[in-house]
């Protein structure tokens, strides 16, 4: 079943000999629990792709659909509820809040959106991403890999259908990245989500369902459709 889907999605900017095609009629297709890689050298338009995909940015032109609904057609305060009650992000600097500890960091999103967090949910996830041991530490008592489990549980939090992940190695070695590709993996099958996740690097890749390769802000393979 198809879960995320772009139809001839253009993002440009400037004009005339100045414009710069971020994105030029980007059409692809993501299944629901697939586990997807788009690479592209920098510059190629992945990490704008991965942007429009989550609502963060809006296109020149072309629509985004998530679970059948064209999301851009929604009004800001629309978006914003829509995205945070379906999309769980990762970035690549973590973006944890330092004064609060990791149980709090994790639980944020959802006491933003007025919830109350599902406690056994939470803690059930942070033992998944072995961080269970660490809820009342702050970010900067962890290491860089568990900061980014941190990061992943707090996308998690929400219970949200796709996950994004921008560059969510960068920071990290290749025994942390390799870890954190796993749990990654591991998450996404265990609480049956979606995740797309953008990488220049090609062993980590390799490792994933599909590879969408994205060059000149056009796909060049596996695009899906």
């Amino acid at each position: 079943m198809e879960i995320l889907k772009t139809v001839e999605l253009k993002k440009y900017y400037g004009r005339g000999e100045a414009m710069v095609k971020a994105l030029d009629g980007v059409s692809m297709s993501v299944q629901q629990g697939e586990f997807a890689a788009v690479v592209g050298s920098s510059g190629s338009g992945k990490s704008t792709l991965l942007h429009m995909l989550g609502g963060l940015d809006y296109p020149t032109e072309g629509q985004v659909f998530v679970d059948g609904r064209e999301i851009f057609k929604l009004d800001e305060t629309q978006l914003a509820i829509f995205r945070r009650r379906n999309i769980g992000f990762v970035f690549q600097n973590y973006n944890l809040v330092p004064v609060l500890n990791v149980y709090e960091n994790i639980v944020l999103p959802v006491e933003l959106d007025g919830e109350k967090p599902d406690r056994d949910y939470i803690e059930e996830v942070m033992q998944t991403l072995g961080i269970g041991e660490k809820r009342r530490s702050l970010p900067n008592q962890l290491s860089g890999g568990q900061q980014q489990r941190v990061a992943i549980a707090r996308a998690l939090a929400a219970k949200p259908a796709i996950l994004l992940a921008d560059e969510p190695t960068g920071n990290l070695d290749s025994r942390a990245s390799q870890e954190v590709l796993g749990l990654l993996r591991l998450t996404g099958e265990r609480y049956s989500q979606t995740i797309v996740m953008i990488t220049h690097n090609e062993e980590l890749a390799q490792l994933c369902d599909r590879i969408v390769r994205i060059e000149d802000g056009k796909i060049r393979g596996g695009g899906g459709r």
